[in-house]
Protein backbone atom coordinates (compact mmCIF):
# COMPACT_ATOMS: atom_id res chain seq x y z
CA UNK A 1 0.00 0.00 0.00
CA UNK A 2 1.38 3.38 -1.01
CA UNK A 3 0.94 6.25 1.43
CA UNK A 4 0.95 9.92 0.52
CA UNK A 5 2.45 12.52 2.80
CA UNK A 6 0.02 15.30 2.05
CA UNK A 7 -3.30 16.16 0.46
CA UNK A 8 -1.95 17.61 -2.84
CA UNK A 9 -0.02 14.43 -3.70
CA UNK A 10 -3.04 12.32 -2.73
CA UNK A 11 -5.33 14.34 -4.99
CA UNK A 12 -2.88 14.12 -7.89
CA UNK A 13 -2.65 10.34 -7.44
CA UNK A 14 -6.45 10.12 -7.34
CA UNK A 15 -6.65 11.59 -10.84
CA UNK A 16 -3.60 9.91 -12.39
CA UNK A 17 -3.71 6.54 -10.64
CA UNK A 18 -7.35 5.96 -9.71
CA UNK A 19 -9.30 7.66 -12.47
CA UNK A 20 -6.95 7.48 -15.45
CA UNK A 21 -4.99 4.26 -14.89
CA UNK A 22 -7.23 1.99 -12.82
CA UNK A 23 -10.73 3.02 -13.87
CA UNK A 24 -9.77 4.47 -17.28
CA UNK A 25 -12.48 7.08 -16.75
CA UNK A 26 -13.85 8.93 -19.75
CA UNK A 27 -12.74 12.50 -20.50
CA UNK A 28 -16.22 13.69 -19.47
CA UNK A 29 -15.87 12.08 -16.02
CA UNK A 30 -12.38 13.47 -15.50
CA UNK A 31 -13.52 16.95 -16.56
CA UNK A 32 -16.48 16.80 -14.15
CA UNK A 33 -14.27 15.71 -11.23
CA UNK A 34 -11.68 18.33 -12.15
CA UNK A 35 -14.25 21.12 -12.10
CA UNK A 36 -15.57 19.93 -8.75
CA UNK A 37 -12.17 20.09 -7.08
CA UNK A 38 -11.24 23.40 -8.69
CA UNK A 39 -14.37 24.95 -7.21
CA UNK A 40 -13.81 23.18 -3.90
CA UNK A 41 -10.18 24.29 -3.55
CA UNK A 42 -11.06 27.89 -4.40
CA UNK A 43 -13.76 27.87 -1.72
CA UNK A 44 -11.52 26.23 0.90
CA UNK A 45 -8.64 28.62 0.20
CA UNK A 46 -10.87 31.62 0.82
CA UNK A 47 -12.46 30.09 3.89
CA UNK A 48 -9.25 28.86 5.58
CA UNK A 49 -6.85 31.48 4.17
CA UNK A 50 -4.52 28.72 2.98
CA UNK A 51 -3.14 27.98 -0.48
CA UNK A 52 -4.43 24.73 -2.04
CA UNK A 53 -0.92 23.24 -2.02
CA UNK A 54 -0.71 23.87 1.75
CA UNK A 55 -3.93 22.04 2.64
CA UNK A 56 -3.96 18.81 4.61
CA UNK A 57 -6.60 16.11 4.78
CA UNK A 58 -7.46 17.23 8.33
CA UNK A 59 -8.63 20.58 6.93
CA UNK A 60 -11.33 18.94 4.80
CA UNK A 61 -13.92 17.87 7.33
CA UNK A 62 -17.60 17.21 6.74
CA UNK A 63 -18.87 20.65 7.95
CA UNK A 64 -16.52 22.39 5.50
CA UNK A 65 -17.71 20.21 2.63
CA UNK A 66 -21.32 20.86 3.60
CA UNK A 67 -20.63 24.61 3.61
CA UNK A 68 -19.07 24.28 0.13
CA UNK A 69 -22.15 22.50 -1.24
CA UNK A 70 -24.46 25.11 0.30
CA UNK A 71 -22.30 27.84 -1.25
CA UNK A 72 -22.70 26.27 -4.69
CA UNK A 73 -26.48 26.29 -4.35
CA UNK A 74 -26.72 29.83 -3.00
CA UNK A 75 -23.97 31.67 -4.88
CA UNK A 76 -23.89 29.77 -8.17
CA UNK A 77 -27.56 28.77 -8.29
CA UNK A 78 -26.96 25.09 -9.02
CA UNK A 79 -29.72 22.53 -8.69
CA UNK A 80 -29.87 19.78 -6.10
CA UNK A 81 -29.04 17.28 -8.84
CA UNK A 82 -25.80 19.13 -9.67
CA UNK A 83 -25.01 19.40 -5.95
CA UNK A 84 -25.26 15.61 -5.71
CA UNK A 85 -22.90 15.23 -8.68
CA UNK A 86 -20.31 17.40 -6.90
CA UNK A 87 -20.75 15.41 -3.69
CA UNK A 88 -20.32 12.13 -5.61
CA UNK A 89 -16.95 13.33 -6.91
CA UNK A 90 -15.83 14.22 -3.37
CA UNK A 91 -17.06 10.85 -2.08
CA UNK A 92 -15.06 9.07 -4.77
CA UNK A 93 -11.88 10.86 -3.69
CA UNK A 94 -12.42 10.06 -0.01
CA UNK A 95 -13.06 6.38 -0.81
CA UNK A 96 -9.67 6.38 -2.49
CA UNK A 97 -8.13 8.22 0.46
CA UNK A 98 -9.44 5.57 2.86
CA UNK A 99 -7.00 3.01 1.40
CA UNK A 100 -3.98 5.30 1.61
CA UNK A 101 -4.66 7.29 4.79
CA UNK A 102 -6.09 4.82 7.35
CA UNK A 103 -5.02 7.17 10.14
CA UNK A 104 -7.75 9.57 8.98
CA UNK A 105 -10.47 6.91 8.84
CA UNK A 106 -12.76 8.70 11.32
CA UNK A 107 -12.70 11.93 9.27
CA UNK A 108 -13.15 9.99 6.02
CA UNK A 109 -16.13 8.03 7.34
CA UNK A 110 -17.87 11.23 8.42
CA UNK A 111 -17.46 12.65 4.91
CA UNK A 112 -18.66 9.44 3.28
CA UNK A 113 -21.72 9.49 5.54
CA UNK A 114 -22.89 12.80 4.05
CA UNK A 115 -26.15 12.02 2.21
CA UNK A 116 -27.25 13.20 -1.19
CA UNK A 117 -29.88 15.88 -1.23
CA UNK A 118 -33.40 14.86 -2.17
CA UNK A 119 -35.13 16.84 -4.88
CA UNK A 120 -38.39 17.01 -6.76
CA UNK A 121 -38.39 14.73 -9.79
CA UNK A 122 -40.62 16.22 -12.47
CA UNK A 123 -41.96 14.29 -15.44
CA UNK A 124 -39.58 14.09 -18.37
CA UNK A 125 -40.05 16.43 -21.31
CA UNK A 126 -40.51 15.01 -24.79
CA UNK A 127 -41.79 16.10 -28.19
CA UNK A 128 -44.87 14.86 -30.01
CA UNK A 129 -44.67 13.68 -33.60
CA UNK A 130 -46.04 16.99 -34.92
CA UNK A 131 -43.47 18.93 -32.88
CA UNK A 132 -40.67 16.71 -34.21
CA UNK A 133 -41.83 17.25 -37.79
CA UNK A 134 -41.89 21.03 -37.26
CA UNK A 135 -38.42 21.00 -35.71
CA UNK A 136 -36.83 18.97 -38.49
CA UNK A 137 -38.51 21.11 -41.16
CA UNK A 138 -37.15 24.30 -39.56
CA UNK A 139 -33.63 23.70 -40.91
CA UNK A 140 -33.09 25.68 -44.13
CA UNK A 141 -32.29 23.18 -46.91
CA UNK A 142 -30.82 25.90 -49.15
CA UNK A 143 -27.69 26.16 -46.99
CA UNK A 144 -24.93 23.69 -46.11
CA UNK A 145 -25.48 24.27 -42.39
CA UNK A 146 -29.22 23.73 -42.74
CA UNK A 147 -28.73 20.39 -44.50
CA UNK A 148 -26.26 19.31 -41.83
CA UNK A 149 -28.62 20.32 -39.03
CA UNK A 150 -31.55 18.49 -40.63
CA UNK A 151 -29.53 15.28 -40.88
CA UNK A 152 -28.35 15.65 -37.28
CA UNK A 153 -31.83 16.35 -35.87
CA UNK A 154 -33.44 13.53 -37.84
CA UNK A 155 -30.81 11.06 -36.67
CA UNK A 156 -31.13 12.27 -33.07
CA UNK A 157 -34.90 11.86 -32.81
CA UNK A 158 -34.86 8.44 -34.53
CA UNK A 159 -31.83 6.89 -32.85
CA UNK A 160 -32.00 8.46 -29.38
CA UNK A 161 -28.23 8.95 -29.29
CA UNK A 162 -26.76 11.09 -26.54
CA UNK A 163 -25.31 14.42 -27.64
CA UNK A 164 -21.80 13.16 -26.84
CA UNK A 165 -22.45 10.16 -29.09
CA UNK A 166 -23.79 12.34 -31.90
CA UNK A 167 -20.82 14.71 -32.00
CA UNK A 168 -18.42 11.75 -31.80
CA UNK A 169 -19.78 10.02 -34.91
CA UNK A 170 -17.51 9.61 -37.90
CA UNK A 171 -18.41 8.92 -41.51
CA UNK A 172 -17.33 5.29 -41.15
CA UNK A 173 -19.81 4.79 -38.29
CA UNK A 174 -22.77 5.01 -40.69
CA UNK A 175 -23.59 1.84 -42.64
CA UNK A 176 -26.18 2.28 -45.39
CA UNK A 177 -27.86 -0.23 -47.69
CA UNK A 178 -29.34 -3.50 -46.42
CA UNK A 179 -29.46 -3.51 -42.62
CA UNK A 180 -28.63 0.20 -42.41
CA UNK A 181 -27.42 1.22 -38.98
CA UNK A 182 -25.17 3.60 -37.08
CA UNK A 183 -22.42 2.46 -34.70
CA UNK A 184 -21.38 4.41 -31.63
CA UNK A 185 -19.48 4.01 -28.41
CA UNK A 186 -21.78 5.07 -25.62
CA UNK A 187 -21.59 5.63 -21.91
CA UNK A 188 -19.32 3.21 -20.11
CA UNK A 189 -17.46 2.48 -23.38
CA UNK A 190 -20.28 0.23 -24.57
CA UNK A 191 -20.43 -0.24 -28.34
CA UNK A 192 -23.88 -0.53 -29.85
CA UNK A 193 -25.59 -0.45 -33.24
CA UNK A 194 -28.87 1.36 -33.89
CA UNK A 195 -30.94 0.55 -37.01
CA UNK A 196 -32.06 3.37 -39.25
CA UNK A 197 -35.41 4.01 -40.95
CA UNK A 198 -35.63 4.54 -44.70
CA UNK A 199 -36.18 8.30 -44.52
CA UNK A 200 -33.16 8.72 -42.27
CA UNK A 201 -31.06 6.56 -44.61
CA UNK A 202 -32.04 8.77 -47.56
CA UNK A 203 -31.08 11.99 -45.76
CA UNK A 204 -27.78 10.57 -44.49
CA UNK A 205 -26.88 9.18 -47.91
CA UNK A 206 -27.36 12.61 -49.50
CA UNK A 207 -25.37 14.23 -46.69
CA UNK A 208 -22.46 11.79 -47.03
CA UNK A 209 -22.33 12.39 -50.78
CA UNK A 210 -22.23 16.14 -50.20
CA UNK A 211 -19.54 15.84 -47.51
CA UNK A 212 -17.22 13.51 -49.34
CA UNK A 213 -14.07 12.83 -47.34
CA UNK A 214 -11.99 10.25 -45.42
CA UNK A 215 -13.91 7.69 -43.32
CA UNK A 216 -12.44 9.08 -40.11
CA UNK A 217 -13.86 12.58 -40.71
CA UNK A 218 -16.64 13.79 -38.39
CA UNK A 219 -20.13 12.94 -39.62
CA UNK A 220 -21.40 16.37 -38.56
CA UNK A 221 -18.47 18.81 -38.89
CA UNK A 222 -18.39 22.47 -37.97
CA UNK A 223 -17.46 25.13 -40.51
CA UNK A 224 -13.74 24.43 -39.89
CA UNK A 225 -14.11 20.70 -40.51
CA UNK A 226 -13.75 19.61 -36.90
CA UNK A 227 -16.43 17.89 -34.79
CA UNK A 228 -19.28 19.91 -33.34
CA UNK A 229 -19.15 20.70 -29.64
CA UNK A 230 -21.98 20.07 -27.18
CA UNK A 231 -22.56 23.83 -26.94
CA UNK A 232 -22.80 24.09 -30.73
CA UNK A 233 -25.49 21.39 -30.82
CA UNK A 234 -27.43 23.18 -28.07
CA UNK A 235 -27.18 26.47 -29.96
CA UNK A 236 -28.35 25.06 -33.30
CA UNK A 237 -31.19 23.23 -31.58
CA UNK A 238 -32.33 26.41 -29.83
CA UNK A 239 -32.24 28.29 -33.14
CA UNK A 240 -34.40 25.73 -34.93
CA UNK A 241 -36.82 25.48 -32.00
CA UNK A 242 -37.42 29.23 -32.25
CA UNK A 243 -38.13 28.89 -35.98
CA UNK A 244 -40.34 25.83 -35.55
CA UNK A 245 -42.37 27.46 -32.76
CA UNK A 246 -43.74 29.95 -35.30
CA UNK A 247 -45.60 27.07 -36.97
CA UNK A 248 -45.99 24.85 -33.90
CA UNK A 249 -46.92 27.07 -30.89
CA UNK A 250 -46.73 24.19 -28.40
CA UNK A 251 -42.94 24.29 -28.70
CA UNK A 252 -42.95 27.68 -26.99
CA UNK A 253 -44.08 26.02 -23.78
CA UNK A 254 -41.26 23.45 -23.78
CA UNK A 255 -37.61 23.64 -22.86
CA UNK A 256 -36.03 21.61 -25.64
CA UNK A 257 -32.50 20.30 -25.05
CA UNK A 258 -30.54 17.60 -26.91
CA UNK A 259 -31.56 15.13 -24.20
CA UNK A 260 -35.23 15.91 -24.89
CA UNK A 261 -34.68 14.52 -28.40
CA UNK A 262 -33.40 11.33 -26.77
CA UNK A 263 -36.50 11.18 -24.56
CA UNK A 264 -38.66 11.75 -27.64
CA UNK A 265 -37.13 8.73 -29.39
CA UNK A 266 -37.82 6.56 -26.34
CA UNK A 267 -41.42 7.76 -26.02
CA UNK A 268 -42.04 7.13 -29.72
CA UNK A 269 -40.88 3.52 -29.28
CA UNK A 270 -43.04 3.14 -26.18
CA UNK A 271 -46.12 4.52 -27.95
CA UNK A 272 -45.65 1.89 -30.66
CA UNK A 273 -45.69 -0.95 -28.13
CA UNK A 274 -41.95 -1.65 -27.90
CA UNK A 275 -41.04 -3.44 -24.66
CA UNK A 276 -39.04 -1.35 -22.21
CA UNK A 277 -36.22 -3.92 -22.11
CA UNK A 278 -35.73 -3.35 -25.84
CA UNK A 279 -35.85 0.42 -25.28
CA UNK A 280 -33.13 0.08 -22.64
CA UNK A 281 -30.94 -1.77 -25.15
CA UNK A 282 -31.77 0.79 -27.84
CA UNK A 283 -30.70 3.72 -25.65
CA UNK A 284 -27.72 1.96 -24.10
CA UNK A 285 -29.06 2.08 -20.55
CA UNK A 286 -27.20 0.19 -17.85
CA UNK A 287 -30.44 -1.14 -16.36
CA UNK A 288 -33.99 -1.72 -17.54
CA UNK A 289 -35.16 0.21 -14.49
CA UNK A 290 -33.79 3.40 -16.05
CA UNK A 291 -36.61 3.29 -18.61
CA UNK A 292 -39.19 3.41 -15.81
CA UNK A 293 -39.38 7.21 -16.16
CA UNK A 294 -40.91 6.81 -19.63
CA UNK A 295 -43.74 4.70 -18.24
CA UNK A 296 -44.53 7.42 -15.70
CA UNK A 297 -44.58 10.09 -18.42
CA UNK A 298 -46.70 8.12 -20.88
CA UNK A 299 -50.27 9.36 -20.42
CA UNK A 300 -51.54 7.26 -23.31
CA UNK A 301 -50.55 4.04 -21.57
CA UNK A 302 -52.31 5.17 -18.41
CA UNK A 303 -55.44 6.07 -20.35
CA UNK A 304 -55.40 2.68 -22.07
CA UNK A 305 -55.06 0.98 -18.68
CA UNK A 306 -57.98 3.00 -17.34
CA UNK A 307 -60.13 2.01 -20.32
CA UNK A 308 -59.58 -1.69 -19.50
CA UNK A 309 -60.85 -1.32 -15.93
CA UNK A 310 -64.46 -1.90 -14.93
CA UNK A 311 -66.47 1.18 -13.97
CA UNK A 312 -67.51 1.66 -10.36
CA UNK A 313 -71.02 0.48 -9.52
CA UNK A 314 -72.34 3.97 -8.91
CA UNK A 315 -75.77 4.92 -10.18
CA UNK A 316 -76.00 8.27 -11.83
CA UNK A 317 -78.08 10.52 -9.66
CA UNK A 318 -80.71 12.94 -10.91
CA UNK A 319 -81.31 16.32 -9.40
CA UNK A 320 -84.71 16.74 -7.88
CA UNK A 321 -85.72 20.09 -6.41
CA UNK A 322 -86.63 20.05 -2.74
CA UNK A 323 -89.97 21.04 -1.26
CA UNK A 324 -90.79 24.71 -1.91
CA UNK A 325 -91.49 25.45 1.72
CA UNK A 326 -88.25 23.77 2.89
CA UNK A 327 -86.33 25.70 0.23
CA UNK A 328 -87.82 28.93 1.56
CA UNK A 329 -86.78 28.09 5.13
CA UNK A 330 -83.24 27.12 3.94
CA UNK A 331 -82.88 30.49 2.22
CA UNK A 332 -83.57 32.45 5.44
Amino acid sequence: MTTFANFPSLLEAFFTDRLMRQRQASPHTIASYRDTFRLFLEFVSLRLKKAPSALSLDDLDAPLIGAFLDHLEQARGISARTRNVRLAAIHSFFKYAAFHQPAHSALIQRVLAMPSKRYHKSAIEFLSRSEIDALVAAADQRTWIGRRDRALLLLAVQSGLRVSELVGLRRQDVVLGTGAHVRCQGKGRKDRCTPLRKEVVAVLRAWLLEQNGPPANPLFPNIRGGPLSRDAVEDLLAKHVRTASLHCPSLKQKRVSPHVLRHSAAMDLLHHGVDRSVIALWLGHESVETTQVYLHANLQLKEAALARTAPFNVRAGRYRPGDRLLAFLTSL
